[in-house]
């Protein structure tokens, strides 16, 4: 029984001297760093173990932008070999060492003098090795470690173009994608949100709306109409941090522009259109022109024309002029004022592409009356016979009547025809003739001398 208890005493003394020489050993292997006031642990929160006898520390990180009156303490370097006695020199090498990372050569502390900017560089490759201090030589191989730059929110979104511009189709349903923007953040992207962006619309409410995440634009109301307004100007935000307070921002401006569709019918100003043309104008000389008016743009608002029915269909045609998009009426048969003095057609317009999308805003056409006056001409008289043959007896006197001619004007206010021998035709001057038509003898005549005479009036 006594030697029981004597065995349990002795157990009980090794396990308490066990537990306190791995609690003194964990409490020697552990690093002290400074970050800014505040401790952080390795990628993975362990402490690193190269060999037995060797370097342990966490990974080292350093603020960029830090702008304090003093070096930054970025952390502490310690040989599990140093006993404090200051036997022990540390030696730091590689990337920025004795210019921007400087190594208190007894303590092992490491510090930045100067300020670190994480988008000009992220990391550091450093090797630290220690060394004796007399003799310099090297207690162990030397361990390379890295110094990374951890972000803070000093980079705004900035977008690809200062300037956009976009296009999108009148009268879209709402939700139509118009153009996506897209802006950058420098900041580190897998540190907090300094770089999560979110994008907002300033200007162009309630026009057009933006998705937060994606930067899309879409239409936001429907029936936008391009003969209202053809252009708008919208203002786009994007906010770091998740679009939280204190996050920084960039604008970029977007212009967009409506372009056309058919949705406008062609309308005529007038219900009836009056012309005149003359009768003596000749097939294919142009009556008159109308136009039929249509808002939309080129081929939408193009415009065909034709002669529905009316009392002229026969005698006019009309042709479309694409240059200005009228209706141009012209002759196709001729006309005579005498005979008949108006004229009536019934004509429409009609576009010659139609977007059946629309057709609920139609019909895409319109009809008009085109009423034609035909002018009088002053035309020649016209003789009722197109010869006359009169006989006379010879050494007849002067002043006999042959006979008489008769002509008249065909135009409707019906001037008197004064009538008068071309000379031409009567050299020797035997005839004259009067005004109401007679024509007779100026002198005997001889049959021997000359049978028969051709007069002309």
């Amino acid at each position: 029984m006594k030697k029981d208890f004597c065995l349990h005493g002795i157990l009980l003394c090794l396990g308490i001297a066990y537990c306190s020489h791995v609690s003194s050993t964990r409490r020697s292997s552990k690093l002290r760093q400074s970050y800014h006031g505040h401790h952080e642990k390795g990628k993975e929160g362990q402490v690193l173990h190269r060999s037995k006898r060797g370097w342990v520390w966490n990974q080292f990180f350093v603020i960029e932008e830090y702008t304090g009156p003093d070096p930054v303490l970025v952390g502490r370097l310690h040989s599990d070999v140093d006993s404090g006695d200051g036997k022990i020199k540390y030696i730091l090498s590689g990337e920025g060492a004795g210019t921007i990372f400087v190594i208190d050569d007894k303590s092992g502390n490491i510090h930045a003098t100067k300020t670190l900017d994480r988008e000009e560089r992220a990391q550091y490759t450093l090797m630290a090795q220690a060394v004796d201090r007399e003799t310099n030589k090297p207690l162990e191989p030397p361990s390379e470690f890295i110094v990374k730059v951890q972000d803070i929110n000093d980079n705004p979104p900035e977008f690809l173009h200062e300037n956009y511009h976009a296009n999108v189709p009148e009268m879209s349903s709402v939700g139509t994608s118009v153009i996506q923007v897209t802006a950058s953040d420098a900041d580190d992207p897998t540190y907090g949100n300094s770089a999560k962006l979110v994008y907002s619309i300033l200007e162009g409410q309630p026009y057009f709306s933006v998705e937060a995440q994606t930067g899309i634009i879409r239409t936001a109301l429907p029936n936008m109409d391009r003969e209202a307004k053809e252009q708008y100007h919208v203002v786009i935000q994007a906010k770091d941090m998740g679009g939280h307070m204190g996050g920084l921002s960039g604008t970029t401006k977007v212009t967009i522009t409506l372009t056309d569709v058919n949705d406008n019918p062609p309308k005529f100003p007038q219900s009836a259109y009056p012309m005149s043309i003359s009768e003596a104008a000749v097939l294919g000389d142009e009556v008159g022109r109308l136009k039929a008016k249509d808002p939309d743009l080129e081929e939408n608002g193009a415009i065909k024309y034709r002669i529905l029915d009316g009392d002229g269909a026969d005698v006019f045609e009309i042709t479309t002029d694409y240059q200005t998009q009228e209706g141009v009426v012209k002759l196709r048969k001729t006309v005579d004022y005498e005979e008949k003095k108006f004229y009536s057609l019934k004509v429409e317009a009609a576009n010659i592409h139609i977007d059946p999308r629309f057709l609920s805003r139609g019909p895409f056409k319109d009809t008009a009356t085109v009423k034609i006056t035909i002018e009088d001409a002053d035309e020649p008289p016209m003789f009722m016979n197109p010869s006359y043959n009169f006989e006379v007896f010879e050494n007849a006197p002067a002043d006999t009547i042959v006979g008489r001619v008769h002509a008249k004007d065909p135009d409707a206010a019906n001037v008197p025809v004064k009538y008068s021998i071309d000379r031409h035709t009567d050299l020797d001057r035997f005839f004259n003739i009067q005004e109401d038509g007679y024509i007779k003898t100026t002198k005997a005549l001889d049959r021997e001398r000359r049978k028969t005479g051709t007069t002309s009036l």
